[in-house]
């Protein structure tokens, strides 16, 4: 009976230390969702307009496995900076682990923004875009989709330019993030 407890005590503790004790990026939209700084909303992938852009084969079939997209959009305020910084801080800590592979990194008028993936070599399950400004606060981004092929889900993102997304969001968000 003693061996037995032991056993018992001995597996509890594995298992328990091995749970990762980082938050997942899932995990932090849903803790964050409830957050009053933060406004949450998850949009269709029918708003990125790809049905009125020109795909090959391959193209077609990465926008059709495309899901939804969750979106976490803080505006900073003077009475929100610390919690601006906190956040700002654990996104940064999520993404810098692993699980998640840099794509591009950009600078723009409207602030610096990454596009990372997740996903094995092969395909795709998310693509995260992050973009902060100092001045104005954050977005973040999780597009969810199954198994995308990632040089056709990148021609994707370049034949963007080409759909009214490119002006229509980037209006959208700009101005969720002005208030």
């Amino acid at each position: 009976m003693k061996k037995l407890c032991i056993s018992v005590v001995l597996l509890i503790g594995i298992a328990i230390s091995s749970c990762s004790k980082e938050q997942s990026l899932q995990q932090y939209f849903i803790a964050n969702a409830e957050n009053p700084n933060f406004m949450s909303f998850d949009l269709p992938s029918s708003l990125l307009n790809l049905d009125k852009v020109d795909l090959s084969a391959s193209e077609k079939e990465v926008a059709a496995s495309l899901k939804k997209m969750n979106v976490l959009v803080f505006q900073k305020k003077i009475e929100n900076i610390a919690d601006y910084e906190i956040q700002k801080s654990a996104i940064n800590s999520i993404l810098k682990s692993s699980e998640y592979n840099e794509l591009m990194k950009m600078n723009t008028s409207m602030g610096k923004a990454t596009i990372q993936i997740k996903g094995d070599g092969d395909t795709i399950d998310e693509v995260i875009v992050y973009g902060d400004n100092d001045d104005k606060g954050l977005i973040l981004v999780r597009v969810l989709g199954d198994d995308m092929n990632p040089a056709s889900f990148v021609q994707i993102v370049k034949k963007m330019e080409k759909s009214d997304f490119n002006v229509k969001g980037i209006k959208l968000f700009d101005n969720l993030i002005k208030g």
